[in-house]
């Protein structure tokens, strides 16, 4: 790492943060490309973001990533919000312009879609339905990118139908309907689908497990899961088991950061097996 007084600046809002891995993830494209830049955690309480957003240009920032519990409340506290981010409803990544103007964007859904492609290249958006898990603000930046990829129909299954029933009218297109769904339908909804999504921290260490029963998913069909702690979780291992394709989150975690890395500190960059492997290290350090 170089740290001069030239160095760019760049971080992680949230409260809590010290747990998130994108340090990690950035800190090592910095030491790869040797840029004069780092990128740190900040400890932001609820209360103080707007002051806190507003301080990022005031103090040199090239901008941040916004974690929970702040991706929702950002939206009324920059100056711009690009489409991706407005229609979605959040905002994860914050870019401080030359005229020291904030703007918000999301790249969740992009990173989604990056890490699905690497991990399943030969998956057809357009063959089949999706089944969703869960119908948050993870959920979103998800079936955002499953309309933008072409999916045709997408079974969102959530425990509460009135959040549900707003993703749909929010996301869902003449070419990618949204059908809404209670949990207990989850399993019999798999029949005939093309791609098993969990979006929910069922599973999480920590959360209760996520238990379904994957026999009625066609086997051609991948699971993912955006939950990357523990990076296997039950789910992936029982379908990996039964012989799907499996998609963890770490990867779409690894994805997302490039946008911002690449308007921060103006080097554009990739996911690598060797990032991967040095952010694992991290997650097997515990928090």
């Amino acid at each position: 790492m170089r740290i001069t007084g030239q160095t760019r600046l760049a971080g992680i809002m949230g409260w809590p943060v010290a747990h998130s891995r994108s340090p990690a993830l950035h800190g090592f494209w910095l030491e790869e490309h040797a840029i004069d830049g780092v990128y740190v955690p900040l400890p932001v309480r609820p209360e103080h973001l707007l002051a806190a957003l507003r301080a990022l240009p005031l103090l040199g920032f090239r901008g941040c990533n916004l974690t929970i519990p702040h991706k929702e409340a950002a939206l009324a506290a920059l100056d711009r919000i690009d489409p991706a981010a407005r229609r979605i409803g959040a905002v994860n990544t914050v870019i401080v312009g030359e005229d020291q103007s904030l703007e918000g964007r999301n790249t969740d859904a992009f990173g989604f879609s990056q890490n699905l492609a690497a991990c399943v290249p030969g998956w057809e958006p357009r063959r089949a339905p999706a089944v969703v898990l869960g119908a948050g603000g993870a959920s979103r930046a998800v079936v955002a990118a499953l309309v933008d990829l072409g999916v045709p129909e997408i079974r969102l299954v959530n425990r509460s139908h009135g959040r549900a029933l707003a993703l749909c009218r929010d996301l869902a297109t003449d070419e990618s309907a949204i059908t809404v769904h209670r949990w207990e339908e989850a399993e019999a909804l798999l029949a005939g689908a093309g791609l098993l999504v969990n979006t929910t921290n069922l599973g999480m260490e920590g959360e209760p497990p996520l238990e379904i029963d994957l026999r009625l998913l066609p086997r051609a069909a991948p699971v993912a899961d955006l939950v990357y702690v523990p990076l296997e979780t039950a789910l992936l291992r029982a379908a990996r088991e039964e012989g799907h394709a499996v998609v963890d989150g770490l990867g779409t975690l690894l994805h997302q950061g490039r946008p911002g890395f690449e308007a921060w500190f103006g080097v554009a960059v990739k996911v690598t097996p060797e990032q991967r492997a040095a952010v694992e290290k991290t997650l097997a350090a515990g928090p």
